[in-house]
C-alpha cells in the first residue's frame, strides 16, 4: 500500500520519514472557509479530511493508496487561534495565552484509494494535547516575535522550536502539539497496510 502526505508541513514530512515511512506529498486547494471551527474537535478533522480527500481527487495513483491529511489548532477555552495575521497579532494571542493552559487539537484523515483509482474508505481522529505556559513578560514575548517563529504557526508559537522556553508543561502526546500525533499514526496506517520501511 502506498503512502501520500496530504500536507506541505516540514514538520508532519519530518515525523513520517522519523517513523521511517517512504512516502511522496501531493497537496491540492481546498476551501478551508467552509469548514466551521465552533466545535474544534470535530472541525479540525473535517479540515483534515478535507485535505485529504482534495489531494486523493487530483492525483491519480493506480495503484492502492493512502492519502494522509492532517492539521492543528490551537483553542483557548475553546475558541481557536489560528495563525497570526502579523507581529501585533502574535503578540496579543501570546499575551492571552501566558500562564494559562491551552489545548491544541490536530486531526487526522486517511483517505485511501483502490487500483482504479477510486476512493474506497476513509476515516478520520482527532487527539488532543493540553499547554501550560509560563507567565511571560512583555519582553519575553517581543523577543520572541522578533524571531520570527511565531508568524506562520497556530497560536503563535512553535513547541519545537524557540517556543519551547514558553511552555511550563504539557499533558498528552507531545507529537500533537508539533502536527501529527505518531504512535496514533502509526497504528492507524497499520490497519491500512502502510508499514515504515
Amino acid at each position: 500500500m502506498k503512502l501520500i502526505l496530504a500536507s506541505g508541513s516540514p514538520r508532519r514530512r519530518e515525523i513520517l520519514t522519523d517513523l521511517g515511512y517512504s512516502f511522496d506529498v501531493k497537496t491540492a486547494d481546498f476551501d478551508e472557509s467552509q469548514v466551521s471551527l465552533e466545535k474544534p474537535p470535530e472541525g479540525v478533522q473535517a479540515l483534515a479530511l478535507g485535505k485529504a480527500t482534495a489531494a486523493a481527487e487530483a492525483t491519480s495513483v493506480g495503484e492502492p493508496t493512502v492519502f494522509l491529511g492532517s492539521d492543528t489548532v490551537v483553542a483557548l477555552n475553546d475558541v481557536v487561534m489560528g495563525k497570526p495575521a502579523d507581529e501585533e497579532d502574535a503578540k496579543a494571542m501570546l499575551r492571552s495565552l501566558s500562564g494559562k493552559t491551552h489545548v491544541v487539537y490536530t486531526g487526522v484523515a486517511l483517505v485511501e484509494k483502490n487500483e482504479r483509482d477510486e476512493i474506497v474508505s476513509h476515516e478520520t481522529f482527532v487527539e488532543a494535547t493540553e499547554v501550560t505556559f509560563f507567565d511571560l513578560s512583555d519582553e519575553e514575548i517581543d523577543w520572541y516575535v522578533g524571531t520570527g517563529e511565531p508568524m506562520d504557526k497556530a497560536g503563535a508559537y512553535g513547541i519545537q522550536g524557540l517556543g519551547r522556553v514558553l511552555v511550563e508543561g504539557i499533558r498528552g502526546d507531545y507529537e500533537t502539539v508539533v502536527g501529527l500525533p505518531a504512535a496514533r499514526v502509526y497504528r492507524a496506517l497499520r490497519e491500512h497496510d502502510v508499514v515504515p520501511g
